[in-house]
């Protein structure tokens, strides 16, 4: 039988079976999180395969359980370690039972279809919990199950500009920006995961399974934080800053001879420790800078007299000098950087398998491992498992 299959027993989640009825990312990478923390993951793809197979470039290419050589985008291995691939046609009457009976003996199931999309096939959670009553059943949508737009498509740039993360995003005075990461489709899937498991602890409770309804609108907006404590509490919209902060300053990136860096002494403490480490020490004396409250104020002023007091150090001797004098700063590192870190090295975010290198899920535990030991699966990979 297709689930069972227990991976790793010292992982945080060995035993838990999950259905994977997802493509593209939110779902995918909750389901890889899933599959990180030792989850059987079994994903089921239409024939054609995960939309994502096809984004690239660019492209990975390894060879199948028949030799021949496949071609898939990296983008698809992103979120899809760990994972077993089946595939089933939902129009074809034995494919549907097979995908049914599956869901039978899940603890979990995840999907990302439309609203109501998954009824007709009766792969809905309705249709399924009076057959596994234990089920947890996560739907991801744009919008969420219920409201004016639940039967609307959602995505991740679009989503980026409903949600006022764009609003938020760039230099004042300049066009809105979108963020560099998908932000909205990994949050929802980093937020589906603590739904899901918090849903599985109520079950231990009370004994049955639950519908989890994450919506990427929702997931984003509960990101704005202390943007929207901004805006509840004055009535205004909170402007872009570019790479400045609206309560703090100094705070931002910063010439050096060599490129830029990134200062953040976030306190009255810290940014006397910069003034004497830069031969500023005067900054400190001037009424203008004492307090963070006119620092604030001051915000143009200030960066300006710090920009010229970095602009004659090298970025390793002005980091140096500050992790010296316990002042936060650092790098803005390009990806070959990030990865050649000795921290990052340390601990081990890099990981390889099967030839392809990927990001593991940012768990340690001190009782438990991470389950990376499969790498993404080839399309149908597990079928004949069946």
């Amino acid at each position: 039988m297709w689930l069972d299959h227990p991976r790793n027993p010292d992982s945080p989640l060995a035993g838990l079976k999950v259905v994977e009825l997802a493509r593209v990312l939110a779902g995918p990478y909750a389901g890889q999180v899933l599959a990180d923390l030792g989850a059987d993951v079994i994903k089921v793809e239409s024939p054609e395969g995960d939309g994502t197979r096809a984004w690239g470039p660019p492209w990975v290419e390894r060879a199948g359980p028949d030799g021949k050589t496949r071609r898939e985008a990296a983008y698809y291995h992103s979120c899809n370690r760990g994972k077993r691939s089946i595939t089933a046609d939902f129009r074809d009457a034995d494919d549907l039972a097979r995908v049914r009976e599956l869901c039978r003996g899940a603890d979990v199931l995840i999907e990302n279809f439309k609203t109501g999309s998954l009824a007709r096939f009766g792969l809905d959670y309705a249709s399924l919990a009076p057959g596994n009553e234990r089920l947890v059943y996560c739907s991801i949508t744009g919008f969420g199950q219920t409201g004016p737009r639940a039967h609307e498509a959602g995505y991740d740039f679009v989503i980026q500009g409903m949600s006022g993360f764009m609003s938020l995003t760039g230099e004042p005075g300049g066009p809105p920006v979108k963020m560099g990461i998908s932000i909205s489709d990994l949050a929802t899937g980093v937020w589906a995961v603590n739904g899901i498991q918090a849903a599985l602890l109520m079950r231990e409770r009370i004994g049955r399974g639950q519908h989890v309804d994450m919506s990427l609108m929702d997931c984003s907006i509960a990101l704005l934080s202390n943007q929207a404590t901004y805006h509840f509490t004055t009535g205004e919209n909170p402007p872009r800053m570019g790479n400045a902060h609206a309560q703090v300053a100094p705070y931002g990136v910063f010439p050096v001879k060599d490129g830029h860096v990134i200062l953040a002494p976030a306190n009255d403490g810290l940014f006397h420790k910069l003034a004497d480490l830069l031969g500023r020490g005067d900054l400190s004396e001037d009424p203008r800078f004492e307090h963070n409250g006119e620092r604030v104020a001051n915000a143009a002023a200030l960066d300006a007299e710090i920009a010229a007091a970095t602009a004659g150090w090298t970025k390793a001797a002005l980091l140096d000098a500050c992790h010296a004098a316990g002042v936060p700063a650092g790098p803005i590192n390009r990806l070959d950087e990030v990865f050649a870190d000795p921290q990052v090295t340390a601990r081990a975010m890099k990981v390889d398998l099967g030839g392809m290198a990927g990001v593991r899920s940012p768990f340690t535990f001190s009782g438990a491992r991470l389950a990376l030991d499969r790498p993404s699966p080839l399309l149908g990979e597990h079928d004949p498992e069946e």
